[in-house]
């Protein structure tokens, strides 16, 4: 694992190597592709159990098309541009029981509102209104989101046992971290497969699952497009907006300077999964930055990790999604919490580039907040820290500013407008 300190090493030593070979096209498949491949298990691999069990899904399709869709992604970016389930449609699925043709009615208008988005330039609109210290807010409220599933879900929902597992998990990735030749990652888990064998798997169960598997093609009516597009669609729009579009671009700028993907790019590939996913059984899914930290705090540097990741899900589905719940429930959880917590510290470290904008890191630490903390706050998030960055620079405002003495707080809203066209600006 790369520490978040590490990071910036690698952007100063690593950057050059890494762009050649992107530009020579290439996509590798070494072992710290391979340990940078579950940076994100941590997060996908809950949500994924939990809508298939709460919507009673086909596994072999939720699986097989959740696979795919990785090695489509690590195909095209060839980068480690996450596939995850979309966050707050899981959420709603698994808290409300949602049945899964509402889910596939959701999922089929989430895709059609984003194509719109994209297709118009709205989206182009909305990543240079937004300035950047609002997108490290929103990365920096995910990051606190993810870490405190982690420790408080994960670890401790598993009693003394999840502890020893979690600390030994722990002990793994401090000692392998930045080590490129035994990835800590990997080691993570390779201990929790090597746990679950000798202890907690059922292998009868599991070989009766064998088989192949495929998904099966299916529409979802009008009726169940109209409900998911309200109770699913409209709940997620603010966190696909704040997080899958506009801080995945604006970490793949930071990670992979000259690289990164247009906004519209972004939308576009967000838009055509979800227009597939219901076809066939999939789970709505997104990019997003705390997957794309993951995979590369872990070792992950191109399309690879990625490409691996979605095949290790294939496989499953196609041959072994019979006794898919068998290999859930074995795998420990505190040592899934243990990658989550890595990944969630990693986007929170993000901020530290405004440290030396005292304005600008209240924004961003607020606008984290606000996301974490109130119901629909990634889209409550994303107005208030627009406004805080904008009305200070809105001439009537700045008068007002000025008349009361507050020349301060109008010089921290100037100095903050060269960040506002590093938000997101697309590159058609």
């Amino acid at each position: 694992m790369d520490s978040p300190a590490a990071i910036d090493a690698d952007l100063a030593s690593d950057a050059a190597p890494a762009e050649a070979r992107a530009a020579a096209g290439r996509i590798r498949f070494d072992r710290n592709e391979w340990a940078g491949a579950f940076g994100d298990i941590g997060t996908d691999l809950p949500l994924l159990v939990g809508v298939i069990l709460a919507a009673r899904l086909n596994a072999a399709g939720a699986l097989i098309m959740f696979g795919a869709l990785q090695i489509l992604t690590g195909l095209r970016y060839r980068m480690p541009m996450p596939v995850q389930p979309l966050k707050a449609m899981a959420a709603l699925v698994i808290a409300h029981q949602v049945s899964g043709s509402v889910l596939a009615g959701g999922g089929l208008a989430i895709g059609v509102l984003m194509l719109l988005l994209s297709v118009t330039g709205l989206v182009d609109w909305f990543a240079r209104v937004v300035p950047k210290v609002v997108v490290r807010g929103i990365q920096f409220g995910l990051g606190l989101q993810l870490a405190s599933l982690a420790l408080g879900r994960y670890v401790a929902g598993s009693g003394s046992t999840g502890y020893v597992l979690a600390a030994g998990g722990l002990i793994l990735v401090v000692t392998l971290a930045g080590n490129r030749r035994y990835p800590a990652a990997l080691a993570v888990v390779v201990f929790g497969a090597v746990y679950a064998t000798a202890f907690t798997l059922d292998t009868h169960a599991l070989w009766r699952g064998v088989g192949i598997h495929l998904p099966q093609m299916q529409f979802p009516a009008w009726q169940d497009i109209v409900t998911g597009f309200f109770v699913l669609a409209l709940p997620q729009l603010p966190l696909s907006l704040g997080n899958s579009i506009l801080a995945t671009r604006q970490l793949s700028q930071d990670l992979f300077p000259g690289r990164a993907p247009s906004v519209r790019a972004i939308s576009f590939t967000y838009a055509f999964m979800n227009l597939l996913n219901p076809l066939f059984g999939g789970i709505p899914t997104c990019h997003g930055s705390g997957g794309m930290a993951g995979h590369y705090a872990f070792g992950g540097r191109t399309g690879g990790s990625v490409i691996l990741y979605g095949s290790f899900y294939l496989a499953i589905g196609l041959f072994v999604s019979g006794g898919f719940q068998e290999v859930v429930k074995a795998f420990p959880l505190p040592l899934l919490g243990v990658l989550l917590l890595v990944e969630g510290l990693t986007l929170m470290a993000l901020v530290r580039d405004l440290f030396n904008n005292a304005y600008g890191l209240v924004v961003a630490l607020v606008v984290g907040l606000i996301a974490v903390t109130i119901p629909y706050g990634y889209g409550v998030a994303l107005v208030v820290g627009s406004a805080a960055v904008w009305v200070p620079k809105i001439p009537v405002f700045t008068r007002l500013f000025s008349r009361a003495g507050l020349g301060a707080a109008r010089a921290s809203g100037t100095r903050l407008a060269a960040m506002t066209a590093d938000a997101g600006r697309a590159d058609d």
